[in-house]
């Protein structure tokens, strides 16, 4: 088990600066088009699939660093450099890492490569979970699976709403109910293949921000799949099916919902999304302050001013601290007895919003204009208190982890 540190080793700040500068140099000056077009940036997932960052070899790279750090170093300086156009190249990644998670060797093998295609022929996957009326209430999932054991293929029926890259994924990964009287422990996951029939994109969202990244329904009318498309496989779901209903049955230990597990273990990397759009906005209203001048003088020798810079410096450094903090524990299998896992995503999240509101301030009337990119930062920070949990989820899963009570 790595300890805990607050520094970078060499490795890791070699590849924080080659993302840097990847986000300098390709993602901000496409940034403004793309946010403009509200449409997939593929000439520059294209050139991050060229350089190695589209892929799942180098998120693996990340995920696998034992100080934990890969991932929210990784997070950080793509969003840094725009949140719209970084969500569409990791997108995938939540897709790939649902299957590696939780489908067999052979499946791994099949689907992921699918997912990213090529540097030539760059594709994208979609992770589909969410439903009109089960966002943050998971157990309320109305998607349904059945098995048609003749055929030994399942049968999908359902909409999905809030699906990065639905509809337009060559892969969809669904998340659907099973077996309904066992909530949210009757769910399974299942690979949509390419081209299959009665998948369909429903209805696209015009975003206030992100708009990069292509947010839509997915709508699923007698979808059939293979047998071999249930992520595990049936036998796997069968036991775990099983134990539940024999838990259900004789009243055993109450156990946390697995999907909220699943998603206080992944915030942290939310937070370093969010701690890079923070740290973006902050950079520019520290640039501004500083040659901006007013009754003779930089701004920033106004205290309004540079005290406002303080806080969101110190609040920035704070929200990295806990995202490293839960990302290390998560990696080396410390429980989050604190939901510090919610903890990070809740403070950074906020931290966001409120500092690229700062930095409006702080440009004044520029700041309000699309001329200056923190109109554009202070849009899209708005997500981060909204996907992945809201604020207010991640402040009832902490009271109830602190209490003692089960996480539903």
């Amino acid at each position: 088990m790595a300890e805990f540190t607050m520094e970078l080793n060499d490795e890791q700040k070699e590849v924080r600066d080659w993302l840097h500068g990847f986000a300098a140099d390709v993602i901000r000056p496409a940034a403004a088009e793309w946010d403009e077009r509200e449409e997939t940036p593929w000439p520059v997932i294209q050139e991050a699939a060229k350089v190695g960052i589209y892929s799942l070899d180098f998120y693996a790279q990340q995920y696998f660093d034992s100080t934990g750090l890969g991932i929210p170093m990784a997070m950080e300086e793509l969003f840094w450099g725009d949140a719209g156009i970084a969500l569409s190249i990791v997108g995938t990644g939540l897709a790939a890492v649902g299957v590696l998670a939780n489908g067999t060797e052979e499946q791994i093998g099949t689907w992921i490569p699918q997912m990213y295609g090529d540097v030539n022929d760059v594709k994208v996957a979609a992770f589909c979970s969410s439903e009109p009326d089960a966002g943050s209430d998971v157990a309320s999932m109305r998607t349904r699976a059945v098995y048609d054991q003749a055929k030994d293929e399942w049968v999908l029926n359902g909409t999905k709403t809030w699906a990065t890259n639905g509809g337009i994924a060559n892969v969809h990964v669904v998340v659907a109910v099973v077996d309904p009287e066992l909530g949210s422990k009757g769910h399974a996951s299942f690979i949509v293949p390419p081209n299959t029939p009665g998948l369909s994109q429903g209805q696209k969202f015009k975003k206030h921000g992100i708009r990069a990244s292509h947010t839509a329904e997915v709508v699923l009318e007698d979808v059939r799949v293979p047998g071999s498309c249930l992520l595990g496989g049936k036998e796997k779901l069968d036991e775990r099916l099983a134990r539940a209903r024999e838990r259900a049955r004789t009243g055993g230990e109450r156990v946390k919902n697995a999907a909220m597990a699943t998603f206080e273990a992944s915030r942290p990397a939310v937070g370093a999304m969010a701690v890079g759009t923070a740290r973006a906005a902050y950079e520019v209203a520290l640039q501004y302050a500083t040659t901006r001048e007013q009754f003779g003088r930089p701004i920033i020798d106004n205290q309004g001013v540079a005290f406002q810079l303080a806080d969101m410096r110190t609040s920035i450094d704070a929200a990295r601290l806990l995202v490293w903090r839960a990302s290390w524990m998560a990696v080396n299998g410390k429980p989050f007895t604190a939901a510090e896992g919610s903890m990070s995503k809740l403070f950074a999240s906020e931290t966001a919003k409120k500092v690229t509101a700062q930095a409006i301030q702080i440009l004044g009337g520029n700041g309000y204009t699309r001329e200056y990119p923190v109109e554009r930062m202070h849009r899209d920070a708005a997500i981060y208190t909204i996907f992945e949990g809201t604020s207010e989820i991640q402040r009832l899963v902490i009271a109830r982890t602190l209490a003692g009570m089960p996480i539903r």
